[in-house]
């Protein structure tokens, strides 16, 4: 997404986040949260100077001035400097500078640890109060203007550098040193821990991704705009429609709260789309300027003023997904094959012999099995002698039967 940063306007606990508005003549950061492209501007030695000042009573002075920072994209900052141990170089022509963040502070001293209270005085010191009020407020009705500006910048060092205001040159009236350190025990005393301000324009978030059929994004809008122009992209495919969120409905006009989305059509191709809001707004002291490539003083912007301010988005969807495909079976093993049981053996005698029994072993008799033995040898001659007995019995029985019966029919006779 591409972003404009805007100077602090309220309080706030945080830093403005990637989507937030920054200044319209600066800083845009890229369409996808890319690092942002800050600000630009170049101090070319002029300002409003103020009484040069003693701290932490060194034998030195430091000079003190409201800096005139020149934005690239026209228009003009002041600014003080909040980095008392690092000097602004005067052999360039002209410095540098590009816009930062309170948690990127690149200088010396305590000014992350003290911001709220720099803030503070920046909102209770001049230029924003002005010198009839600051004269009001510190009590010194004779104070000017280059008074004032030492007071403010002395305060200012305090919180960023842990600094104490000790004095001036000795060669001023004696009259300056009391009015500036009026000012500079009344900003110190009264300062408040406050928090950076909301943008004069932010979109929240800077991008989104979603799916083709779906409306694409919750872009909150968030402004003290009054009137805010919309632009969309000219790369947005043909059919995506920036709507309400809420309704559905095509946007017409954007304000404060209203939450935008792209409204992609499930046919839709795979794409990106952004939209970028502008208009005009007021801008807050406490921005903070840092040497781009170049070692110097940080510059803090010290009054409010009227800026173009522009926040722009961008979104991304895939195709709709289709229906997950079935998975395919796994193949089933085939079983493994049972193995066939192996046949007994039998011995002569019809008894089975297991085949994995030692060939010279013999299952011991059991009472009503008992083994079969082959007939051989002097068994065998035996039976066939007893066979021959019986025959010769029998035949001598049937002679001695018939001869009875002979002679029992020859004396009937």
């Amino acid at each position: 997404m591409t972003q404009i940063s805007t100077l602090p306007r309220v309080r706030r606990a945080v830093l403005p986040t990637a989507a937030a508005a920054l200044l319209a003549f600066g800083m845009a950061a890229p369409a996808a949260a890319d690092e942002a492209e800050r600000t630009k501007a170049t101090y070319n030695y002029k300002g409003q100077s103020g009484i040069s000042i003693k701290m932490n009573g060194e034998e030195g002075v430091s000079g003190t001035k409201l800096f005139d920072l020149n934005l690239a994209e026209g228009g003009k900052l002041r600014t003080y400097c909040i980095d008392l141990e690092t000097p602004i170089p005067l052999d360039m022509g002209s410095v540098p500078y590009v816009e930062g963040d309170w948690a990127d502070y690149p200088g010396e001293g305590e000014f992350v640890a003290q911001s709220g209270k720099v803030l503070s005085v920046l909102q209770q010191g001049f230029p924003k109060t002005d010198l009839a009020g600051l004269r009001t407020a510190a009590g010194q009705p004779r104070l000017t203007e280059a008074e004032a500006i030492a007071g403010t910048q002395a305060a200012i060092w305090h919180f960023s550098n842990g600094s104490e205001f000790t004095g001036l040159d000795g060669t001023r009236d004696r009259n300056i040193e009391p009015r500036i350190r009026a000012v500079y025990d009344h900003l110190v005393d009264n300062a408040e821990d406050l928090t950076e301000p909301e943008p004069a324009l932010k979109i929240d978030p800077g991008t989104a991704e979603g799916t083709a059929g779906e409306i694409v994004g919750e872009f909150t809008v968030t402004t003290d705009a009054e009137a805010l122009e919309l632009v969309e992209s000219a790369d947005n495919p043909e059919g995506v429609s920036l709507v309400y969120v809420e309704t559905g409905e095509l946007v017409e006009t954007v304000t404060d709260g209203d939450v935008l989305g792209f409204a992609v059509p499930e046919d839709a191709e795979p794409g990106t789309a952004g939209f970028t809001l502008t208009g005009t707004s007021t801008v807050f002291a406490g921005r903070l300027f840092q040497g781009d490539g170049t070692k110097t003083q940080t510059l803090i912007t010290a009054d409010d003023g009227e800026a173009t301010v522009t926040a722009s988005v961008s979104a991304s969807w895939g195709a709709v997904d289709g229906p997950e495909p079935e998975p395919e079976p796994e193949p089933t093993p085939d079983p493994e094959p049972t193995p066939e049981p192996t046949p007994d053996t039998e011995e002569p005698g019809g008894k089975p012999t297991p085949t994995d029994e030692p060939e010279d072993t013999k299952p011991a008799p059991g009472k009503d099995d008992e083994p079969t033995l082959p007939v051989t040898g002097g068994a065998l001659a035996g039976l066939v002698a007893a066979g021959i007995a019986t025959l010769g019995a029998g035949g001598a029985a049937l002679y001695l039967s018939r001869k009875r019966k002979a002679a029992a029919d020859a004396s009937e006779v």
